[in-house]
């Protein structure tokens, strides 16, 4: 006899609501891109931003670690053993 197994579950995709607002004319000009191009606006601007981080994304940037004057340097052994 066979024994049927549940099949694995999937992981969650997160998702984040981000909202902005634009002008009249701006939604107009986007419903009417969307019309010609048959697709829907929200399609449109995830596809542009998409594009946009492809093209601008710079993953060295930003991960420059500054430390303030006033940290304390407790796992510092060569600074820890001069005072000692």
């Amino acid at each position: 006899m066979k024994v049927l197994r549940k099949p694995k579950k999937r992981k969650k995709i997160k998702f984040k609501k981000i909202t902005f607002k634009i002008s009249d004319k701006q939604k107009k000009l986007i419903g009417n891109y969307c019309k010609v191009h048959k697709t829907t606006p929200n399609k449109l601007i995830k596809k542009s931003i998409k594009e946009y981080i492809k093209n601008n994304y710079n993953p060295t940037q930003g991960e420059d670690y500054h430390i303030t004057k006033n940290q304390l340097k407790l796992f510092d052994i060569d600074d820890y053993s001069k005072d000692i």
